[in-house]
């Protein structure tokens, strides 16, 4: 472990007090991991700031004796973007206790608030007002607004409303050397040069430490009905989205794709999960149409919607749900497939996005190549497609042993990222990069791009003390 400067945890802990500094080894377990333990580093301390005057005095500090920081919210990551390395040189920035709702605007329809507010905390502050705040994915309990933002997450309402850099009007950043950027403006049009606040989203904390946001809210959702749609190819689900938003427009607020492998783990490992059909299905689609309007007749709109597709041969059977705990457990068939595939052993994750249109043939090629390559793994692909991103994982075959797939690992994802950039696609949908994609990106990234972000790097964080080793 480097030595640290004697007078640096002394100076640290005046300026933070004593509930924004933990150096002991024990309590500082939690912030060294992440939630799956698949990522683990040690550290010099963890660092707790309660304001956004605190987290500039921590950085500057930092700063002045060339000690690197790694900025960690909820720590609900799947690419170790908030997890230190292992020479316990640097420290972690936890962000959780910056919470504060400070403003809601309801008639500018927006929100203000700190890095450390729980996303499912926002959006009760929005409900509260009569607002929707409509971010919404798995880990909405636990995960950060900082880390919504770092990360640049999308989850499943993309599709009509955009992932968090759609969401965001303005930010407040603590700079690498201390300073503190305001720029939580609540402005929709603002063209007075570079938007400085794109570059800190999606940046997982390389460039600056997000202390707070201007969010858009939009009018609260009175009307919503929900179907589970059975289907015989990827292609079928493409063309069915886009008659569904041609007939609907904007009322189409999901369309989530699933493979009959992903939703067979679910029934297996998830308490109280049923097959919606009594027969299985190569393909399903889960579909949500919602309305700012009480009586908006949507379920005249998506039966008109299927039954057109019935006629077309695009959907071979299904299910609308008639009350609000058929639409939650329809949901749950979808949410709980990353969790059901943990108990088949190791799951090779691939978070991943492609032109919607290039779909069908990403899947079927890919599928192709992997069963020719390793044969019999298991494939799980499901995902937001939508806006065409697929989470496509991978098990291993039956009975298999562990240690041998893993060891495949490197190899079944040059395969699916081959293929990915062979539809003009991206390594990284909506999981960033942190530290498990990095060495990818060098290969998958057009050299320009990374030469471009190289020089920003450089020039916000010359010393290269924000969350090293992480991006780039």
């Amino acid at each position: 472990m480097t030595r640290l400067p004697e007078d640096l945890l002394p100076a640290l802990r005046d300026a933070l007090g004593e509930a924004g500094l933990i150096a002991d080894a024990e309590r500082m377990q939690s912030y060294l991991s992440d939630w799956r333990n698949t990522y683990r580093g040690q550290a010099a301390a963890v660092l707790r700031p309660g304001t956004t005057e605190e987290v500039a005095a921590a950085v500057r500090l930092c700063a002045q004796a060339g000690v690197a920081l790694v900025p960690q919210g909820g720590n609900t990551g799947l690419c170790g973007g908030s997890i230190p390395d292992a020479s316990g040189a640097q420290m972690v920035l936890s962000l959780t206790r910056l919470k504060r709702i400070r403003e809601v605007d309801v008639a500018n329809a927006t929100i203000t608030v700190e890095a450390g507010v729980i996303l499912q905390q926002l959006q009760d502050a929005a409900a509260e007002v009569g607002r929707l705040f409509p971010l919404s994915l798995g880990a909405e309990g636990s995960c950060t607004v900082g880390g919504n933002l770092a990360t640049n997450a999308g989850g499943t309402a993309v599709l009509r409303y955009g992932n968090m850099r759609d969401l965001t009007l303005g930010l407040e950043v603590v700079l690498p050397d201390g300073r503190i950027w305001d720029g939580l403006r609540g402005l929709r049009k603002d063209n007075t040069g570079y938007d400085l606040k794109q570059l800190f989203i999606g940046s997982e904390g390389t460039l600056g430490i997000i202390t707070a946001a201007v969010l858009k809210l939009f009018p609260a959702l009175r009307s919503l009905t929900t179907a589970w749609v059975a289907l015989p190819s990827p292609q079928a689900a493409v063309t069915l989205l886009g008659q569904m938003r041609g007939l609907c427009g904007d009322r189409l607020t999901g369309f989530e794709l699933m493979s009959r492998q992903s939703l067979e783990f679910v029934l297996r490992h998830v308490a109280g999960a049923s097959d919606p059909f009594a027969e299985g299905h190569p393909w399903y689609v889960l579909i949500e149409l919602s309305d700012t309007q009480p009586d908006a007749a949507l379920n005249d709109l998506l039966e008109q919607g299927l039954g057109e597709a019935f006629e077309q041969a695009l959907v071979l059977d299904a299910v609308v749900a008639g009350s609000q705990a058929q639409v939650e457990a329809l949901w749950a068939l979808r949410e709980g497939i990353s969790e059901a595939q943990n108990h088949e052993g190791p799951s090779l994750k691939h978070d991943i996005s492609v032109p919607v249109s290039r779909i069908p043939d990403f899947i079927a090629r890919t599928d192709r190549a992997l069963q020719q390559a390793f044969p019999g793994v298991r494939i799980v692909a499901y995902g937001h497609v939508g806006d065409g991103n697929l989470h496509y994982n991978i098990s291993k075959p039956p009975g298999s042993d562990d240690v041998p797939f893993k060891a495949q690992a490197e190899a079944i994802m040059r395969v699916i990222y081959d293929s990915t950039l062979e539809d003009d696609g991206s390594i990284s949908a909506e999981h960033g990069l942190g530290q498990s994609k990095r060495a990818a990106a060098q290969h998958y990234k057009a050299p320009l791009e990374l030469e471009l972000m190289r020089s920003i790097k450089q020039a916000l964080d010359p010393a290269g003390l924000m969350n090293p080793g992480k991006l780039l």
